[in-house]
C-alpha cells in the first residue's frame, strides 16, 4: 500500500467493525481499503480525529492494468477470461477496465472493446511477467 501512496497526503476513514478506508482528503475519492487492524478501544484514542463526513466514493475512471497473454492468447482480468487469439500468444497488453467494458490495447496498435461480464474488482495492476530461464536469473 505504501509504495503507491508515497508522498501523497491521505485521510483514513474508520468505523467500528468495517474496513479501514484510505482516501484523498480533498476529493474524498477512495484510494484503498484494508482490514481494520485497530480495535474499538484503540480507535477512540487516535489523535487529530475529525468529524466523520460522507463515506468515500470509489473512482469512476477506468482502471489500467497490464497482462501477459498465455500460450493460447488468453488473459484473465477481474475474474473474466478474455481470449485474444493465438496471434497474440505471449504478448503484453494493456487493459482499461471500466464499469461495463474492458478495452484491450494490443501490441500491434489495435484496440478491442469487450463487454464486462464479471463485477469483481481488478485486484492486480500488473499480471504475470515473462519468466526468464534459470540460467539467466540473477
Amino acid at each position: 500500500m505504501a509504495e503507491r501512496l508515497a508522498g501523497r497526503k491521505v485521510g483514513i476513514y474508520i468505523e467500528d467493525s468495517n474496513p479501514l478506508f484510505v482516501l484523498d482528503p480533498t476529493t474524498r475519492e477512495l484510494l484503498r481499503s484494508r482490514p481494520n487492524p485497530l480495535g474499538p478501544v484503540a480507535t477512540t484514542h487516535l489523535q487529530r480525529t475529525l468529524p466523520v463526513g460522507p463515506l468515500p466514493r470509489p473512482s469512476t475512471e477506468p482502471i489500467t492494468a497490464q497482462r501477459q497473454a498465455s500460450a493460447t492468447g488468453a488473459i484473465v482480468i477481474a475474474g473474466q477470461k478474455v481470449s485474444l487469439g493465438r496471434l497474440h500468444a505471449g504478448a503484453s497488453v494493456t487493459v482499461h477496465a471500466a464499469e461495463t467494458t474492458l478495452e484491450v490495447d494490443l501490441s500491434d496498435g489495435e484496440a478491442r472493446v469487450i463487454p464486462r461480464t464479471m463485477r469483481t474488482p481488478v485486484r492486480s495492476v500488473k499480471g504475470q511477467r515473462p519468466r526468464r530461464p534459470a540460467s539467466q536469473a540473477g
